[in-house]
């Protein structure tokens, strides 16, 4: 809702207070400032601020290669790197009407799923965190230490990753890989309940949850949220189920629906796909078929002149690419359609009408991250 149009709906009484969250608010984890009016310590309207770190990525897009796309890609939803560099790759094989070996999209589907848990296990230390339980910081860091290694050890990485090329893959794996992803789910599985011990079950915690910040199907779907913010108001909007890419048509796997749209709710559906996540990826590991990391691509890619759209789902919900092309090594025209940008939005209508002490965790339930809106 802009600014404009609040100010229309809601006149500002004198007793209003308006304050600033952010552009430095250590529960924003990036570079954004909420303009909040209160009555009291009531939420009357709440507007973002948005810009602080754009850096003009789509525009860049036009002055660089499609391999050099890639790397800007990484820099969006950080956290989603190697699932956002899939997305550019998928743009160019699909009109350069490639199929990449099938050892890629084994491996690709791996790595998706190891990015996806590393990124909830990142959320859920810092939403822990934010809401006061310092010991889930080091619980989750801990445990996505376990990915990041796998990560660094296969493509030399640990979060930006660029391992993804059109076509395929920069190398292969590492020898170790299958044997450590196989150790790391084996020890996850173990780990996650403790999550629950320590947060879940938590009758402060839920507390200060349930029952805020509740979003409608019929909200997440006029604002367009996607993702596990979506899926906490039951919305079905999994891309690996509507439109599957990758090895996502050979493996079974649930989406985790909730009905309560409240932040309980979208935290609760994150729980549940990182054993979603563990299961995929332990239908794939051992299978992973022997042949090529790439296919045979040429030097200087030109894309045939037309519109091109791919989407995937990230960590945050759905990241699509729209590619308009004049024949040309570089694309004419370049749209990022970004999970982050949708969710951020319906923040006034989660916060409106609630406490200011619930703005902490309401932002934390969407799990934002900044760079993605500031392209």
């Amino acid at each position: 809702m802009s600014e404009e149009i609040i100010k229309d709906v809601i006149v500002r009484e004198s007793e209003d207070y308006i304050i600033n969250m952010g552009p430095q608010h250590p529960s924003t984890h990036g570079v954004l400032r909420f303009e909040v009016c209160l009555k009291g310590e009531t939420v009357k309207y709440l507007i973002p601020h948005i810009g602080y770190i754009h850096r003009g990525i789509e525009k860049m897009c036009e002055a660089d290669t499609y391999q050099q796309i890639i790397h800007l890609t990484d820099r969006m939803d950080y956290l989603s790197a190697h699932i956002n560099n899939e997305a550019v790759c998928m743009v160019v094989e699909e009109a350069m009407q490639v199929e990449v070996p099938e050892r890629v999209k084994y491996i690709r589907t791996i790595l998706d799923e190891l990015n996806r848990i590393a990124s909830h296990q990142l959320w859920w230390c810092a939403f822990g965190m934010d809401l006061g339980a310092l010991t889930a910081f080091f619980y989750g860091l801990r445990d996505r230490e376990h990915i990041l290694d796998i990560f660094e050890e296969s493509f030399g990485s640990r979060l930006l990753h660029s391992f993804n090329t059109p076509g395929g893959l920069m190398h292969d794996v590492h020898p170790n890989f299958q044997k450590r992803t196989k150790e790391f789910i084996t020890y996850f599985r173990k780990k996650l309940p403790e999550y629950d011990q320590l947060l879940t079950g938590n009758i402060i915690f839920q507390e200060r949850v349930k029952g805020v910040g509740y979003m409608s199907r019929e909200k997440a779907i006029a604002y367009g949220v996607t993702g596990p913010s979506g899926r906490g108001s039951n919305l079905a909007c999994d891309i690996r189920k509507i439109a599957p890419y990758g090895a996502y048509d050979k493996v079974q796997f649930d989406e985790i629906l909730m009905t309560e749209g409240d932040t309980f709710a979208r935290y609760q559906v994150r729980m549940g796909e990182m054993l979603e996540s563990m299961k995929i990826i332990e239908q794939l590991v051992d299978n992973i078929p022997e042949g090529d990391f790439t296919a045979k691509m040429k030097p200087i890619i030109k894309l045939p002149a037309g519109e091109y759209f791919k989407r995937v789902e990230t960590a945050r919900g759905e990241l699509a690419v729209y590619v308009v092309s004049d024949g040309n090594k570089t694309p004419y025209r370049m749209k990022f359609r970004s999970p982050n940008f949708s969710n951020l939005f319906v923040m006034n209508e989660l916060a409106a009408g609630g406490k200011i002490a619930d703005l902490v965790a309401i932002s934390g339930s969407l799990d934002l991250v900044i760079p993605d809106i500031d392209r």
